[in-house]
């Protein structure tokens, strides 16, 4: 790779589960990070912008780094000596809107260009997999739209829905919630009846979403599976649900494992954003709102 093969990867920020779709729905959100791949005579130079510039590493630990680098084992290549790195990130991190699946997926684009690899779009998901541990994700963030992803024993099986475009608001309160203690809340076993709502709540999401109805969402939008759980460790987040709803959204939901959450509507996206923001400003939790929208494309 000479000083002429520069690479630039866009990768979008996703939000996880969508309520009752846990670990097999995501969608790709208009929020995106900017990561430079570009040759130099010797050494890893990485450098951030924005989003992560105090809590990201800067050396090989770095997620980015580790996934090109992963590639270029699979493909049979020795990873270049010199390189400098440029991050310019909008998805904020240990946030629910899939900022390690986007760091990823950066790093595996980046890498297939630099080596002008042919590798699928299915074996980059298989490499990103063995990083994020299920598909969600990295799916949504790679393909972009509304992904549907399960495995089977072939590998992962990912389609990505037709749905008409979203506008959404984001509130992410200032918590450390990681997600190792997202899933360690999660009970071991699930009752009988929890397990039908949400296959019948998932169904209804995903045809609601293609549909355009959002008339459906309140009812699709309900979980038994894991919210419960989850929200009892973010500290006014059932009350900020309520509230999105209560402004006039269509439907609300954790961002993945959280600690972000979310919530549909369109005229009236500023005013949920902030009744939700206010449900944490009373108990004196800071908190950021993004307003956004879905996004058909993936990674590019």
């Amino acid at each position: 790779m000479d000083k002429a093969g520069a690479v630039t990867v866009k990768v979008p920020a996703s939000a996880a589960n969508l309520g009752p779709g846990f670990d097999c729905l995501g969608l790709a959100l208009d929020i995106w990070n900017q990561v430079s791949f570009r040759p130099a005579d010797s050494g890893i130079t990485i450098t951030i912008e924005g989003e992560g510039v105090e809590e990201l590493p800067l050396d090989y630990s770095n997620l980015i780094l580790r996934a090109a680098e992963r590639l270029y084992e699979k493909e049979g290549k020795i990873f270049p000596k010199g390189i400098e790195i440029e991050c310019r990130n909008q998805v904020p991190v240990s946030s629910g809107l899939g900022s390690s699946s986007a760091a990823v997926i950066a790093g595996l684009l980046g890498a297939k260009k630099m080596l002008n690899s042919a590798v699928s779009n299915q074996d980059l998901l298989e490499l990103a997999v063995e990083f994020e541990g299920h598909a969600d994700n990295v799916a949504a963030c790679l393909l972009g739209g509304l992904v549907i992803a399960t495995s089977s024993t072939n590998g992962w099986i990912t389609e990505k829905i037709p749905i008409h475009p979203l506008n959404l608001v984001v509130v992410l309160p200032k918590i450390n919630l990681s997600t190792r203690q997202a899933r360690a809340a999660l009970p071991q076993t699930v009752k009988y009846h929890d397990a039908v709502s949400n296959l019948a709540n998932t169904a209804l999401l995903v045809h609601a979403l293609r549909e355009g109805r959002k008339d459906l969402l309140y009812n699709a939008m309900q979980d038994s599976l894991h919210q419960p759980y989850r929200l009892s460790l973010i500290p006014g987040a059932e009350q900020a649900i309520r509230a999105a709803y209560h402004a006039g959204a269509y439907g609300a939901a954790l961002s993945g494992a959280g600690p972000s959450l979310f919530a549909f509507g369109d005229e009236k996206l500023e005013k949920i954003g902030e009744a939700m923001q206010a449900e944490f400003e009373k108990i004196h939790i800071p908190s950021r709102i993004f307003q956004t929208c879905s996004s058909q494309d993936g990674a590019h």
